[in-house]
């Protein structure tokens, strides 16, 4: 029996008796990734490790944008040693699954973990780069190599591209790339430069929407200074622990800006942000919209519907252990709810992925649980397991 074959069995199996598709996990970077595979005319500028008081950081063009930190890849610690969790961390110690395809997917295997799919480590702090085009061409690096990474398992490996939106050209460019390296999805800063309802926008979500590419707002990846986003706010728990703000932004921006209402079929997925911030901000954009001097005197939607219309068609949430959410989950649509193990990361349900889960489903009819941890992102994904 082949390798692919065997993994194809696997798979099936481990959907038989838990059926786990993980909609957000990572890869972490290799220290050479960008050294290697950058443009030569980037490549003195681009991201590079450099090890500092004992400790490994990220550095692009002179400056850090991450430290190589021990919450990026300390999957299972905080069930068995919390008090070693760490934000120092060095490349030596990186669990092997983290960089490695064939250790992943032996990882996913022990965490009862079908399909996974990949979004970057480092990769989302390369919104912190200033300059563009270093910024296109460290995006470029990377897509090719998490493609490589998905290739060693096809079948349950969906790697997620990153694009740069300070060009819409450059974007369409990058994702119609993306899609020829075989790449499930796109991911793109959750805070811009410029809003989303800006109209410089319109070919990317007409080029994503004809591909049928879900875009994703991620977690930390704010376009703006190194000493902003993830960088700082990772570490201080005030802003950890109220850090949706720029999601809400970009959200309202583009329903508000129509873009849903001209692009139907276009899939905006949201990472890392668990479920229950949504209930809230459904009502209070639609309480604008029918009920406020600013939605009044707004744009009105030409179909009669709502703001939460939009969302709840058009919207995608990836989440990881929100049970009042998954409670709450008729307000949003059990169809648009999917679950995700976060790993490597310190804060992964690995591996006590299935267990985590059955807590927070506890009650809930079992046709509905299978959607949101499986068969969702399978769908959404082009998974070839689930229904």
């Amino acid at each position: 029996m082949d390798a692919k074959t065997a993994g194809l069995d696997v798979a099936s199996s481990l959907v038989e008796r838990c059926p786990l598709v993980s909609s957000d996990s990572h890869i972490l970077e290799p220290a050479d990734l960008w050294s290697r595979r950058v443009d030569v005319r980037f490549r003195h500028r681009a991201p590079k490790v450099v090890r500092v008081a004992g400790n490994d950081e990220w550095h692009a063009d002179g400056v850090k944008f991450q430290s190589i930190r021990g919450t990026g890849y300390q999957a299972g610690v905080r069930f068995t040693r919390p008090e070693e969790l760490s934000f120092d961390g060095q490349f030596e110690a990186i669990r092997p699954g983290a960089l490695d395809p064939d250790a992943h997917v032996q990882d996913m295997d022990l965490d009862g973990v079908a399909g996974a799919v990949l979004y970057p480590t480092a990769g989302m702090q390369l919104y912190k780069v200033e300059d563009s085009d270093l910024l296109s061409a460290c995006v470029r690096a990377y897509n090719d190599h998490v493609a490589e990474f998905c290739d060693h398992d096809s079948e349950r490996l969906r790697g997620i591209a990153i694009l740069n939106v300070d060009s819409v050209e450059e974007s369409i460019r990058e994702l119609e790339r993306a899609r020829s390296l075989g790449l499930a999805g796109a991911m793109i800063p959750v805070g811009p430069k410029v809003r989303y309802d800006h109209p410089s926008y319109a070919p990317l979500w007409a080029a994503a929407e004809q591909s049928e590419t879900p875009l994703t707002l991620h977690i930390g990846t704010e376009r703006g200074a190194p000493e902003t986003g993830i960088a700082a706010s990772a570490m201080d728990p005030v802003a950890m622990s109220a850090w949706a703000h720029e999601l809400r932004l970009s959200l309202a921006a583009l329903i508000f800006g129509g873009v849903f209402e001209r692009h139907p079929n276009l899939r905006i997925v949201v990472a890392e942000f668990e479920i229950s911030w949504a209930f809230y901000l459904l009502h209070r954009m639609d309480d604008t919209y029918q009920h406020r001097v600013a939605g009044l005197k707004g744009r009105r939607f030409l179909t009669g519907a709502l703001p939460s219309d939009f969302f709840r068609r058009n919207v995608h949430i990836s989440f990881q252990e929100d049970a009042i959410g998954v409670q709450m989950r008729r307000h949003i649509g059990p169809y648009h709810l999917m679950w995700g193990a976060d790993y490597p990361h310190a804060e992964a349900t690995f591996p006590r992925s299935r267990e985590i889960v059955d807590e927070i489903f506890e009650g809930i009819p079992l046709a509905e649980k299978a959607k949101m941890t499986r068969d969702n992102a399978a769908r959404l994904y082009g998974f070839s397991f689930g229904s």
